[in-house]
């Protein structure tokens, strides 16, 4: 494999707080140096970066890849398409597939396949129950074993409390965490927007925001009485926000992810019965976007997700009750959490550690770091450039992309792999 030796960028490492211009030296798939005036190897390529950002490629904790069961809706190949042209190297994928990834052979094989595109690292979920039902535990242990990075049932929520009892005992042992879909579901159930005046307006049955708060302090209370660890998924509202931030003070092991959407949009893209923009848990209030807003600054949400939930064209195009909710987010996750950054919200530095380091720390892998002898998964993008989202010709099968139509800044310029570069 030829040397490649980026000139010219700024290199940005969350975890060892570098942000500074320099040179970065791939050598074998491994990050070989970093520095300045590196000099160059004879035969390397030389990558220019004229002042734009190098960071390591991103981890995304929270991604549904439609396969096995719903590869109309998207593949593996599709996804990891679509994953490089976001600048995503490491993907944990969501077990509530068909069949579901309660079977250790699963495991074994989305990890695989993984590999097999050359582009990207999947990191399978374990199912907390049997086909992802709710009802008896899966084999934990087993899954662990395969290779299972965490254990969760995915969009469904573990809705009895003896279960989840169990499944936070249980993998506490594993060093493992259970990930929920926080939403309490018999108040959740028929719901197809939050509940308010907007939904009253628009006819709709509302999902009361309490559901999200009601199942994040039942199962903060879980963890306290099992010393397991629970990680809340795509937390929306300032109630349940609130909830965590105390428990994160009284030392739980609690954490928890956001998505684009819960920051970046309000309940009101639903509007005209928007079907791209009806997502699980459904889009809120201004009050608690910025509430979500609020958490990323302060540190309460460890990890921004793409939450990606790929549909196909015939699962939109239905009256909205009827239509699947979920929203394609792999290329746009870069760009939409810059946002944060143009806007003043958070610095770059910090908005880069929330799709990195954080979720490499809380799965517990070796990734989302720039250091030498790291393997050379790396984003390079242009954080001023601009770019339109368009429903259509995003990379990847699934375009049901809530941002359709948006307009942003922050354009992805190459995507490199153990040293080879997968887009750009």
């Amino acid at each position: 494999m030829t040397d490649t030796l980026f000139r010219g960028v700024r290199l940005l490492d969350p975890t060892a707080g570098l942000d500074r211009a320099g040179e970065l030296l791939v050598r074998e798939g491994k990050i070989a140096d970093l520095g300045t005036a590196l000099g160059v190897p004879e035969g390397a390529e030389i990558i220019e970066g004229s002042g734009a950002v190098l960071c390591p490629g991103l981890v995304d904790m929270r991604a549904s890849l439609g396969e096995p069961g719903f590869e109309y809706r998207e593949t593996i190949t599709s996804a990891a398409a679509a994953a490089a042209a976001g600048g995503i190297t490491t993907l944990a994928c969501l077990p509530d597939s068909q069949p579901a990834i309660d079977d250790p052979a699963l495991v074994r094989l989305l990890a695989a396949r993984g590999e097999e595109t050359g582009s990207l690292t999947i990191l399978p979920y374990g199912a907390v129950t049997r086909g992802c039902a709710g009802e008896a535990l899966a084999e934990l242990g087993l899954l662990r074993e395969a290779g299972a990075v965490a254990f969760s049932d995915g969009a469904r929520t573990v809705g009895p409390a003896q279960v989840m009892r169990l499944a936070l005992s249980y993998a506490r042992g594993f060093g493992a965490m259970i990930v929920q879909h926080p939403e309490e579901p018999t108040l959740a159930a028929g719901g197809t927007a939050t509940e308010g005046p907007l939904a009253t307006r628009l006819g709709l049955a509302g999902i009361p925001a309490a559901a999200e708060a009601i199942q994040v302090a039942r199962d903060i209370r879980l963890a306290r009485l099992t010393g397991g660890a629970v990680h809340f998924a795509h937390v929306s509202t300032a109630e349940a926000l609130d909830l965590i931030r105390a428990a994160k003070e009284d030392g739980l092991a609690v954490s928890c992810d956001t998505a684009p959407p819960y920051f970046d949009l309000n309940e009101s893209a639903i509007g005209d019965f928007r079907t791209y923009a009806k997502l699980s848990p459904p889009l809120r209030p201004e009050a608690d976007r910025q509430a979500v807003c609020r958490a990323l600054v302060d540190g309460t949400i460890d990890a921004i997700a793409s939450d990606h939930q790929p549909r196909d064209a015939d699962d939109k195009r239905l009256p909205f009750a009827q239509a699947a909710p979920g929203g394609a987010g792999l290329a746009t996750l870069l760009a939409v959490t810059l946002v944060l950054v143009h806007n003043g919200t958070l610095p770059l530095q910090r908005a880069i550690g929330l799709l990195t380091a954080g979720p490499a720390r809380l799965l517990g892998v070796a990734a989302g770091r720039l250091s030498a002898g790291a393997a050379a998964d790396l984003c390079l993008f242009a954080p001023e450039r601009a770019w339109q989202v368009e429903a259509g010709r995003l990379p990847g099968k699934a375009q049901n992309t809530p941002f359709d139509g948006r307009a942003l800044e922050g354009r992805l310029l190459g995507t490199w792999k153990g040293g080879r570069r997968v887009f750009g």
